[in-house]
């Protein structure tokens, strides 16, 4: 099991969606970004606000929401000249997005691919030094059994939860994007026997 780093609460390792609210209420920009800065610590409204850069009641709305679909919780609080300050943090490290759940979503499904390639390529015009050091894309296609693919994707899946477990520090944000699907591209077909 990976060991990973602590966001300063206590959380669950998943939390398996069983509602469309929980999707709807994830799949939102604001949202996902709430989600993500969430897992390094726990903040308040003001925090996320300002980090976000959008009003307190803007983000509050959001974290309202998350907080309704059961995704994050209160986890602490602290006096703050009179006021109570809450601070918010996941109910759980990692979101399982269960196909059980029926649901709509405006959000198409390559999602993650097009938020992902729009990062890609701000950053690729970013610093130099950086873009050697630290970047890295690859395609690649191989004719595999099922059942290998499905090993693939479970040490695809550990690799990631390892990079989200790493301690936090640095002055970057770094996105690793990990993507294994069926395609329909040819293949040559397998050599025939004696030949």
């Amino acid at each position: 099991m990976t060991k990973h780093s602590a966001p300063g609460y206590e959380l669950e390792e998943t939390l398996a969606f069983q509602s469309p609210e929980q999707f709807r209420a994830l799949f939102e920009e604001t949202r996902l970004r709430i989600v993500d800065l969430l897992l390094e610590r726990a903040a308040t409204i003001t925090e996320l606000a300002v980090v976000l850069e959008k009003p307190k009641g803007t983000v509050g709305h959001h974290v309202a929401v998350l907080e309704q679909a059961g995704l994050i919780r209160v986890v602490r609080t602290k006096k703050v000249r009179a006021i109570e300050a809450k601070y918010y943090g996941r109910t759980a490290r990692t979101y399982l997005l269960t196909p059980k759940v029926d649901v709509d979503l405006v959000v198409s499904p390559d999602y993650f691919l097009t938020s992902a390639a729009s990062e890609y390529a701000k950053a690729a015009q970013g610093e130099e030094e950086l873009i050697h050091h630290t970047m890295i894309s690859t395609l690649r296609h191989a004719r595999i059994p099922n059942e290998r693919a499905r090993e693939w994707a479970l040490r695809l899946g550990e690799l990631s939860q390892e990079f989200v477990g790493e301690e936090r520090g640095g002055d970057t944000t770094f996105g690793l994007l990990v993507a294994l699907y069926p395609t329909d591209r040819p293949h040559l077909p397998d050599p025939k026997e004696g030949k």
